[in-house]
């Protein structure tokens, strides 16, 4: 089987803060509607639905869990440079954002940082 395209839908709370969120980092969006939000993420323009949770978890088939509570899956972010990793950390706590983890480095030649949406809904921004 060959998928023609890939994409994440995630929940969220809160369709404008979520929407500022993102467009405060700078993300393109794909649109809008009374029930998601959508963004196109890197070069390759990966998308991201970010659906209300009261419309996603029924098609879900299954409870859709708490994102600030446990975690789900994390996206990474890649960066050009440690300076970059370290503007990231800045735009994302003026956005709104958590960082979960400081920029740091770790292993040889890796630096980085986690950080959440107001969700819980995890990424990092990663440098090597």
């Amino acid at each position: 089987m060959k998928a023609k395209k890939i994409w994440a839908n995630f929940s969220v709370s809160n369709l404008e803060r979520t929407t500022q969120f993102y467009k405060q980092l700078g993300f393109r969006s794909n649109g809008a509607s009374e029930q998601l939000t959508s963004f196109f993420f890197g070069e390759n323009d990966f998308i991201i639905h970010f659906f209300l949770k009261e419309v996603l978890e029924p098609n879900m088939k299954g409870t859709i869990i708490d994102a600030k509570e446990g975690n789900e899956i994390i996206f990474t972010l890649s960066a050009d440079s440690k300076e970059e990793v370290d503007s990231w950390a800045t735009a994302v706590q003026d956005a709104g954002g958590t960082l979960v983890s400081q920029p740091e480095a770790f292993g040889a030649g890796y630096y980085g940082f986690v950080f959440a949406d107001p969700d819980g809904h995890k990424f990092n921004v990663f440098f090597m």
